[in-house]
């Protein structure tokens, strides 16, 4: 039997000690990371989710926290806070059930394309139909709420601020980087100047375009005397409210949109563009074919950020409208403290839990069906 090159017991004892060791130095040096990481998100997640299945009340020497299970979420749906959240349902007419019927003949049609198809998993399947029912009652609420007499609850009002905003500012940014990437005087002087919306807080931008639509006093105060609308009052008007609402915050976040948009005009390679410009390509055809291609991804991204930050628009309703007229520009953010602050814990994060699933089901609807689509086509 050769022993010459057998390694001595010692030896090898080491050799597993230090290997194990240099396996567990990683796990050991991001140990105080991911604990930190669970106690700031994790430990609050839990508790808030107790504190939603819970009633607050004070008791002698402080406070009591009562389990009440769903009750809750069951105020928020069917009982005294139903219509601050879902809103105030106007009768069924011919037209909503015709605008209804339709998204429900298009969430059929997605739902049988899908059936039929040769990829198809009972995971896929069951999220699908999750979807299908969570657009449908979505579709419902909206429908009979913003019109026909019906009143916008805070769900609602809030989906108004996050996708009208959301496309506002995302046309308005990529014109304006369309502008700035081209070979005119001033372009850079002019990039500056878009950005300082985002150099000034939201509470500033707030107190700013509650002076901009004050009839009575401010800068505009001629014009609109001039105009013979000086006892015309925005906040007087739930649409007029959650205009001036959406202007400020598309004034306040278009920079962002037009700033990263800039990026990747000025990233997308040269070659294909002078190419298409020899080949007799006019300025449409470049941007449908090269230019817009070429940002779609960073463009998908872009959007799914500001689509996560915007649920939780709270300054400017608080600051210019005081959640008013009535509350007609709360959002659900601004509803959680309304609630919070009127020491009715329970209902605060029950509604911040709402606010949490309408976050996740769009986020994961652009993610699954929308952006990995795009990307993938292109």
């Amino acid at each position: 039997m050769d022993t010459e090159n057998e390694e001595p017991q010692p030896f090898r004892l080491h050799t597993i000690i230090s290997s194990a060791a240099d396996r567990l130095a990683g796990s050991i040096f991001i140990l105080p990371t991911v604990l930190a990481l669970l106690f700031l998100s994790i430990f609050p997640l839990i508790a808030s989710l107790y504190l939603s299945l819970a009633k607050f009340d004070i008791a002698p020497g402080g406070f009591k926290f009562t389990f009440v299970g769903l009750r809750n979420y069951k105020k928020l749906f069917t009982g005294s806070e139903g219509t601050h959240f879902l809103g105030d349902f106007a009768p069924s007419t011919s037209l909503t059930w015709i605008v209804f019927g339709l998204v429900i003949i298009a969430l059929a049609i997605f739902l049988a394309r899908y059936f039929l198809s040769s990829n198809v998993s009972i995971g896929g399947l069951i999220g699908r139909i999750l979807l299908t029912l969570g657009l449908g009652m979505l579709t419902w609420m909206l429908i009979h709420t913003l019109w026909n007499g019906g009143r916008l609850g805070t769900a609602s009002t809030t989906l108004v601020y996050v996708f009208v905003g959301i496309f506002f500012q995302y046309i308005l940014g990529l014109g304006l980087a369309m502008l700035t990437v081209q070979n005119l005087p001033g372009r850079r002087f002019f990039r500056v100047i878009f950005l300082l919306p985002m150099m000034i807080t939201p509470v500033g931008v707030a107190y700013m375009f509650r002076m901009l639509t004050d009839t009575s006093k401010g800068p505009f105060t001629p014009i609109w005397q001039g105009l013979g609308l000086t006892d015309f009052s925005w906040v007087n008007n739930a649409w007029g409210a959650r205009t001036a609402i959406l202007i400020g915050d598309i004034w306040q976040w278009t920079p962002f949109m037009f700033i990263v948009l800039v990026a990747a005009l000025e990233s997308q390679s040269v070659e294909p563009v002078e190419a298409a410009t020899v080949d007799g390509a006019n300025s449409w055809q470049i941007f449908q074919h090269i230019t817009w291609p070429a940002i779609l991804p960073v463009s998908m991204t872009l959007i799914l950020i500001r689509l996560i930050e915007a649920f939780k628009i709270v300054d400017l309703p608080n600051v210019m409208t005081n959640g008013g007229p009535g509350t007609a520009t709360q959002s659900l953010t601004y509803h959680a403290y309304i609630n919070w602050r009127a020491l009715d814990l329970g209902s605060s994060a029950a509604v911040a839990y709402m606010l949490l699933f309408l976050v996740t089901f769009f986020s994961m609807i652009f993610v699954n069906l929308i952006r990995h689509r795009t990307v993938e086509a292109l």
